[in-house]
């Protein structure tokens, strides 16, 4: 069978939920090829010579895009049959032909050869099965084509393994509780590094470990990480990891640091207390400056993302979050677009559990995958769309980070000569801002 995947796009990295079920699959013997349209065109020659395609949609931005995919199928091979898989899969039942969520690897494999099981969701365990045949990475565009590390004026090529997937928690706003319910399921230890190892000898000098939660099994993930770190010792990495598991583990940082982690990405999402409870997420303000300083105290530094703009913001919510952001020398961990970042509420988000949201939403809309909703002060969403156009202006400027800040601040109304502690320069990051 001939079968093509087509990556939407996965956060800057190479696409690992289109090279993993690739390699599955030219294993099994298909003949397989792929595209990232986060790098590439879109190639008609392509859709001509697929019997079946496979299109990966593990977040919003990959489903849209889909979504047209899957239009240009219909126009060019009507008669292909066409799956979308991952988080967002069920986002595009009403057009493809089949949709798998979850563990979706085996159930591709049996749809490639002819089921027509009307499963959606996958939670089985063979992603813990050591011996999973490589990812088939040489069918994607080199590392360097994607997001780098960028360390002391230097970049530096990055790997990008899983661990483990799904998550043990629940918060209402994330898309993965609504496929994995809180369960999760571990990836073998040999497996992540045999595919470290095949980055490494693509030229990668950095690992991003992109777990949604990279201590969900504490255990599991730090034997990776030394297992890692013995086969690679000169190699850095970063993590994922809830404000609540960072304080919880305080004696494991010491040892994150010695087996090379530089930093640490959390979602904090807000610094209103009442909207960190509606989110369901489980630490409070004063446990995310706890993080900061834990962290701190290794050596590792916290990137933040946020969550500025929800049915619940004010405008002084966005100013506490500004300040927050300087008053613990955050400024220079903090990619400027993500204080424009407005709450997306797909079909099945568990945030539609809240009795106080419904007379604030609108009817679906199916082309943006969401539910608009209004905060409300009408003034905030002017606010949001006034970020969004300062901080794109700012980034086509170039211009640095600290004055990007400023001029947030004052857009804000927050006094734009509000200086931050330390500097703002020459943290540790990836160069690919979209962490979620």
């Amino acid at each position: 069978m001939r079968v093509l995947f087509v990556g939407c796009y996965e956060l800057g990295h190479q696409p690992l939920q289109v090279a993993a079920p690739a390699g599955r699959l030219r294993a099994d013997g298909h003949d397989v090829r792929a595209i990232d349209l986060s790098m590439q065109s879109w190639d008609p020659d392509l859709a001509a010579w697929a019997d079946r395609v496979a299109i990966s949609v593990p977040m919003h931005t990959a489903m849209r895009i889909g979504r047209r995919v899957i239009a240009l199928m219909r126009e060019q091979r009507p008669d292909v049959p066409v799956c979308a898989y991952g988080l967002y899969a069920p986002m595009l039942a009403d057009v493809a032909d089949r949709v798998i969520a979850g563990e979706a690897d085996a159930a591709l494999i049996e749809w490639v050869g002819g089921s027509h099981d009307a499963n959606v969701i996958f939670l089985d365990r063979t992603a813990a099965t050591a011996g999973a045949p490589l990812p088939a990475r040489d069918l994607l565009p080199p590392l360097d084509r994607y997001a780098h590390l960028a360390l002391g004026g230097e970049e530096r090529l990055v790997a990008y393994v899983e661990a483990s997937h799904g998550c043990a928690h629940r918060c209402r706003h994330c898309p993965v509780p609504v496929i994995y319910d809180g369960r999760i399921r571990v990836v073998a230890v040999e497996d992540v590094v045999a595919d470290v190892a095949q980055q490494v000898a693509a030229g990668a000098r950095h690992v991003t470990f992109g777990d949604p939660d990279f201590l969900n099994g504490v255990h599991h993930s730090l034997r990776v990480a030394q297992a890692v770190h013995e086969r690679f010792p000169d190699l850095t990495f970063d993590c994922t990891v809830k404000v609540e598991h960072i304080l919880g583990n305080p004696d494991l940082w010491a040892e994150m640091a010695m087996l090379g982690c530089l930093f640490v990405v959390s979602a904090f999402e807000s610094t209103n207390d009442a909207i960190l409870e509606r989110l369901d997420k489980g630490h409070t303000v004063a446990d995310e400056a706890l993080a900061v300083a834990l962290l701190r105290e290794h050596g590792i530094e916290i990137r933040p993302t946020w969550l500025p703009f929800t049915p619940w913001t004010t405008r002084t919510d966005v100013q506490d979050l500004v300040r927050f952001v300087a008053e613990h020398d955050l400024v220079g961990n903090v990619d400027p677009v993500q204080y424009t970042i407005r709450l997306l509420i797909p079909r099945g988000s568990l945030l539609l559990e809240l009795p106080d949201l419904a007379n604030r939403l609108g009817h679906f809309d199916d082309n943006r995958g969401a539910y608009p909703w209004a905060p409300d002060d009408p003034a905030v969403d002017v606010l949001q769309v006034a970020l969004t156009a300062l901080v794109e202006g700012q980034m086509a400027a170039g211009a640095s980070t600290d004055a990007t800040f400023a001029a947030v601040c004052d857009a804000c109304g927050v006094d734009p000569r509000l200086v931050p502690v330390g500097s703002t320069e020459g943290r540790p990051r990836l160069t690919e801002p979209w962490f979620c």
